[in-house]
């Protein structure tokens, strides 16, 4: 019998339906691919290997495996994986076309607590923040493999700002977020990330 406070995986299938796989160590190795018998199957998606990845416990944390398993990879907060990564709560994992959430309600009051205390929602961000960020993110509509948030240039363009102006809103989101420490070819990545993962922006908005 699972206990809600349980680690899981979540996901939505092909029709839009939401699932919940339980992770506990009894069963300690999760597979995921397009083959029917994976424990989590994406059959209808050609972009997902037959095993495409697999989901192990190693004793004190659950960790996400694609050791060359897969042809077209698997992306951890936007990040194409090699090898094994730990999974934290939060976590967002794209497969193919489909995205996996990793929820660890128990793990303590560390990034989720802080996340949901700390990070920004839709009704804190000013309406040209929110439209920078839907721009940013656009490009991930439909869980689009191998997306890339959107340049500059393209938001500038599509919010009929200046470059400057778009750099400036960018800046100050960078912050708001707690991602300015990071590599600069890392913000933008985990920026949308965020704003997907917590809400700010929606598949609707895209």
């Amino acid at each position: 019998m699972s206990d809600a406070l349980d680690p899981r995986l979540t996901y939505l299938d092909e029709h839009g339906h939401q699932h919940h796989v339980v992770l506990t160590s009894a069963t300690p190795r999760v597979t995921v691919g397009r083959a029917t018998e994976s424990d989590v199957a994406f059959p209808g998606d050609e972009e997902v290997s037959r095993l495409h990845a697999v989901v192990e416990w190693l004793g004190t944390h659950w960790t996400i495996l694609d050791d060359g398993l897969s042809r077209n990879g698997t992306f951890v907060n936007g990040e194409r994986i090699a090898g094994r990564r730990r999974l934290r709560e939060g976590d967002s994992i794209r497969i193919g076309s489909h995205r996996l959430r990793f929820q660890e309600i128990g793990a303590g009051p560390d990034e989720a607590t802080r996340m949901a205390a700390e990070l920004p929602t839709v009704n804190s961000l000013t309406d040209t923040q929110r439209g920078v960020l839907r721009a940013l993110c656009r490009p991930y509509k439909h869980g689009v493999a191998f997306a890339s948030p959107a340049s500059n240039q393209v938001i500038a363009s599509e919010l009929y700002l200046s470059v400057d102006a778009v750099k400036t809103h960018l800046r100050t989101l960078f912050a708001k977020f707690g991602v300015e420490d990071l590599p600069q070819n890392r913000k933008r990545v985990r920026l949308a990330e965020l704003a997907m993962h917590t809400g700010v922006v929606s598949e609707r908005d895209l």
